[in-house]
């Protein structure tokens, strides 16, 4: 199965810095415009099926990108973003300012550690993953979109390349960026990481025009 991972378009909160975990924001203007080009950027992948998180952010980006399949957008649950309890909302100033405890052992052994009235990164990676190896059976060989968000991905792929979770950061995935895993029964392969390129391209088109 080639399955291309899709990161959501920027939300307000995004834009300020925010933990945004299971909280339903919707894509700003910028966003809806990187749900575009993302959109354009994929318009000729050879889709069977185009999955989402149900939250707003993924599902409207999924939506736009659909549009050129003509494809319904399927919904998983267990696509969502990391849920961050009693963290979700805040920036990052108040985040080690009201958890500087925890921010100093998130540095450290960030895999394990739960958050607070939330759930641990390796929680977050046994639920998504799950929802993968449901999209693998329905569909192998194809060719399969998954919108998710920036945890949710980050920890698919280290599950799919077996890197720990520890070492999540040595990964990137900006907003709205795709990355592209060859996922078979004799393991995955990371063809490609975090491109953003249709971004790039669309910021050209629009400083000529």
């Amino acid at each position: 199965m080639r399955l291309i991972l899709i990161r959501h378009g920027e939300t307000l909160w995004n834009e300020e810095d925010r933990c945004q975990g299971f909280s339903d924001i919707e894509l700003n203007s910028k966003g809806r415009e990187q749900a575009q080009l993302l959109a354009l950027a994929l318009k000729e992948e050879p889709f069977k099926a185009i999955y989402s998180s149900p939250l707003k952010r993924a599902y409207e980006t999924a939506r736009v990108i659909s549009q050129f399949h003509n494809l319904n957008v399927e919904v998983d649950v267990d696509l969502k973003e990391l849920n961050m309890g009693r963290m979700e909302g805040l920036t990052v100033k108040e985040l080690l300012a009201r958890y500087p405890d925890f921010m100093r052992e998130w540095a450290h052994r960030p895999a394990a550690l739960v958050l607070p009235e939330g759930e641990s990164l390796a929680q977050l990676q046994e639920r998504a993953w799950q929802a993968i190896e449901r999209i693998y059976k329905a569909h192998p060989g194809e060719t399969v979109g998954v919108v998710a968000h920036h945890f949710t991905i980050l920890t698919l792929i280290c599950k799919a390349i077996h890197l720990e979770l520890s070492h999540f950061r040595r990964l990137r995935q900006d907003i709205a960026s795709k990355t592209l895993l060859e996922v078979g029964e004799r393991g995955s392969v990371l063809t490609c990481l975090n491109d953003t390129h249709h971004l790039r391209e669309g910021e050209g088109v629009k400083a000529k025009g």
